[in-house]
């Protein structure tokens, strides 16, 4: 086995958690201006940009050991610049186990664990109890919007897609062949869900879209909307737990028996 990494650089904000969480965030040696949780022990840590935009130089600068990325929220380019000078770890999970595989790769990666082993039974008691949950109901149709001007949804090619399979909806957008399908604005009725959620990121949804979805009736009549946060959807690694679990207790009040 390798000396664990001890000089760490994250250009992910998930994986940033997830190196604070895993105890030894003090081997974060700089990261993005996106990374901001947790806020107190990262108030000190460097910032190298965004996480598309991201100071190469800089980070070169810091003579990293480990360079976390993902290949959803990174540039390829960038990706392939610093694998050319560093080692680099890069996630791109899409269900929830393969968020559990990455977890257990970071934690190997730098030597915790203990505490990487809790995080995966965290999250395997969460996926255990979704699936206890489910026995005997319907899923709920859901339409998670991650844009708006275009609307954008998720199809089942996605780890939103599964975390909401896992915690009980039907995903109306699922069966659509590109991972982010546009849907127009005339075709939001024909999705007919029968709850709609309005996530807190990467478009920032708000109380006056909500109200402005209710008052025109957007997906018909009597549908309910529901602002969340969208990092218990879409936030992989020490957050995959809990999000799930947060999304199936979210869930559960609208699900019928079967």
């Amino acid at each position: 086995m390798a000396d664990p990494a001890r000089r760490v650089i994250s250009l992910v904000p998930s994986l940033t958690e997830t190196v604070c969480e895993l105890g030894v965030s003090g081997r974060l040696v700089a990261v993005t201006r996106f990374c901001t949780e947790p806020e107190e022990e990262l108030r000190f840590v460097p910032r190298v940009g965004g996480t598309k935009n991201p100071d190469l130089e800089q980070i070169a600068s810091f003579e990293p050991d480990l360079v976390l990325v993902n290949g959803e929220e990174n540039r390829a380019e960038d990706i392939s610049w610093l694998r050319d000078r560093f080692d680099v770890f890069e996630s791109m999970p899409r269900t929830v186990p393969e968020a559990a595989s990455a977890v257990r790769e970071v934690g190997f990666r730098l030597g915790v664990f203990e505490e990487t082993e809790a995080l995966l039974l965290e999250i395997e008691a969460q996926i255990a109890r979704a699936e206890v949950l489910s026995l005997g109901r319907s899923p709920v149709r859901v339409f998670y919007p991650i844009w708006r001007q275009p609307w954008i949804g998720v199809n089942r090619d996605t780890y939103v897609h599964d975390v909401l399979a896992r915690a009980g909806a039907h995903n109306v957008c699922g069966h659509r062949e590109a991972r982010y399908p546009v849907i127009p604005q005339t075709e939001l009725r024909n999705l007919k869900p029968d709850l709609v959620l309005l996530p807190s990121e990467p478009f920032a949804f708000n109380a006056e879209h909500r109200r402005q979805i209710l008052r025109d009736r957007v997906f018909g009549p009597d549908v309910p909307v529901l602002m969340v946060d969208g990092r218990a959807f879409c936030w992989h690694g020490s957050r995959t737990g809990r999000g799930l679990g947060n999304v199936t207790n979210l869930l559960r009040p609208f699900r019928r028996v079967a």
